[in-house]
């Protein structure tokens, strides 16, 4: 989250008159709710109400925000802030600050306060590819990601949250993964999970890939002196094999902790899915 001109928080609905755009700063989120025409506009009131201040509490915390998790001493105070914190808790064993939540944080709160109280049949927060979701019984969301994957999420499932990370997204990524797509209870969990996978999807000290130091790229980036990948050579088979089996290893160790529910990771031409048996058809490409 860097400087930018800040012209206040923006909310507009799209041309096709379904979809609410709220905008501030670098969030951008696509808002859509599903139910009768009082219950929607009343939900979309809600939720530009509560994004009004979403960024301006963001900031005022970003010392606790980007400092690594096992270095914070004090709980932050945002709604949002909160939420990312909980949903890296769980991953103290390795490198994370809250940061690596904040898409899928916005998302999720946005979409609690969309709610408060409104009887919607459906309704997504989409932040940048990170998507908080919420299904009435005999719902269903239907989402395609990269390199012809595809999810099928029904009302019956614990899905509620879609994440997005890899080297070639919005956020700096340690790992070489063009992709790896996270099924999870909430968008905040699924958004430190693909992070996370993602930068476990590596070949260290190959000649093919080139890398930066974080803070070279962005000054005041939470990943400070660590070297973030910027561009990957074409790799031969053995070598994507190897990179997608470390960040498969990781999102399976997730996946026996119960923190997902299912992860596609995509290198180059290669893919690995992982899911649940009870989730077998969640993810197919």
């Amino acid at each position: 989250m860097s400087a930018f001109r800040d012209s206040g928080p923006q909310a507009v609905m799209l041309p096709d008159g379904r979809r609410l755009h709220l905008q501030h700063g670098p969030i951008d989120l696509i808002v859509e709710a599903a139910g009768s025409a009082g219950e929607v506009a009343a939900a979309y009131r809600q939720a530009q109400d509560a994004f009004q201040p979403v960024l301006e509490t963001l900031v005022s915390e970003l010392s606790i925000l980007r400092a690594p998790l096992d270095t914070i001493r004090q709980a932050p105070v945002g709604a949002v802030a909160r939420r990312m914190l909980r949903a890296v808790s769980p991953h103290a064993k390795v490198f994370v600050t809250p940061m690596a939540a904040v898409a899928g944080s916005v998302a999720d709160h946005i979409l609690s306060e969309l709610r408060r109280g409104r009887r919607l049949r459906r309704a997504y927060v989409n932040n940048g590819g990170d998507i908080a979701l919420y299904l009435a019984p005999g719902e269903s969301f239907a989402v395609g990601a990269v390199y012809g994957t595809k999810m099928t999420i029904q009302s019956g499932d614990r899905v509620r949250g879609i994440a997005t990370s890899g080297w070639r997204g919005r956020s700096h990524s340690l790992g070489i993964a063009d992709s790896v797509t996270v099924l999870a209870d909430c968008a905040a969990v699924a958004d430190v999970a693909a992070t996370l996978i993602a930068n476990a999807v590596t070949l260290p000290g190959a000649a093919s890939v080139r890398r930066r130091p974080a803070r070279a790229l962005s000054p005041d980036s939470d990943l400070g002196g660590r070297l973030v990948t910027i561009d990957v050579g074409i790799l031969d088979a053995g070598e994507k094999s190897d990179a997608l089996g470390r960040g498969l290893r990781v999102a399976r160790e997730m996946h026996n902790d119960g923190l997902i529910a299912a992860a596609a990771l995509c290198l180059q031409d290669q893919t690995r899915i992982l899911e649940r048996t009870e989730t077998k058809r969640l993810v197919h490409a």
